[in-house]
């Protein structure tokens, strides 16, 4: 396991203080925030291929041939 040393201010430092202010420990809240940030990444980075595929037409005709090939399946 690292260890890592920061020093934070301002918006930072008031972040930090929302995140414990429930009693968190201030290592549990930033690992939490680490695994938060690369989450929210991965969701970005997710949205932004959507949008490409939408802005596509080649990509946007395989998604509804897809969605075509699909519509008569039973889930259940």
């Amino acid at each position: 396991m690292a260890i890592v040393n920061v020093r934070i201010s301002g918006a930072a430092e008031r972040a930090l203080q929302q995140l414990t202010a429930d009693g968190t420990s201030t290592s549990d809240a930033v690992r939490q925030a680490l695994l938060d940030a690369v989450a929210l990444r991965r969701r970005r980075a997710m949205l932004d291929d959507a949008r490409l595929a939408m802005a596509d037409p080649a990509d946007r005709a395989a998604i509804k041939a897809t969605m075509q090939e699909w519509a008569d399946v039973d889930p259940w």
